[in-house]
């Protein structure tokens, strides 16, 4: 867990300035992609909930919603935003099984260094119901490292099936590219996954 400390400590000191770029972007196209694949009023974990924002939207659609974060800072911030209590916890700590039918990892696991993301994957494929789905989101490339004072693993559709190769429980079902929706970072690019149980 080498990397956590920095991307923690970053979250933490920035939890503010964060949450106010991030708590008004329209996001609304990926998460209806999302919802369309979940039953009425079902069970998600946002996992690695930012600001709160997908969280309180999941929330006003009728979902009953768990959300977690591994910084204190946007826990207290997310909470608030919400009205529901938000967890602070590690990627790696998970341990329910069996318990939701979508996981929503936006722009989240994307922290992990790839030796981690396989284990982490396995525990969110675990905690999903039978046929239970997972979206996740890397930024576009072959980088891994740190940027702006925090880690990240980049993907692309052939380093992502390579990482799945690896996941017996998870199958991909749709992967798309988008570009950044915040104002001013339109060129950069995005890998949007939809993972399956099987």
């Amino acid at each position: 867990m080498s990397n956590l400390p920095l991307t923690l400590t970053y979250y933490n000191q920035n939890a503010r300035s964060f949450a106010a770029s991030t708590i008004s972007v329209d996001f609304t196209t990926t998460q209806a992609h999302f919802m369309a694949r979940l039953p009425r009023g079902g069970f998600i974990r946002d996992f690695g909930c930012g600001s709160g924002r997908d969280t309180k939207y999941f929330l006003g659609q009728g979902f009953r919603v768990t959300a977690i974060d591994g910084s204190e800072e946007l826990c207290k911030f997310a909470s608030q935003y919400t009205g529901i209590p938000v967890k602070q916890m590690l990627f790696h700590e998970l341990d329910e099984t069996v318990q939701f039918d979508g996981i929503w990892a936006c722009s989240s696991i994307l922290h992990l260094p790839l030796e981690e993301l396989v284990p982490v994957l396995e525990k969110m494929a675990k905690a999903l119901k039978p046929q239970g789905i997972i979206y996740t989101s890397f930024k576009y490339g072959n980088f891994a490292g740190e940027r702006n004072g925090r880690y990240f693993t980049d993907m692309t559709e052939t380093s992502f099936a390579a990482l799945m190769q690896n996941i017996t429980a998870l199958m991909t079902e749709e992967q798309w590219i988008t570009s950044d929706v915040r104002p001013g970072r339109g060129e950069e690019k995005w890998l949007n996954v939809i993972l399956r149980k099987k």
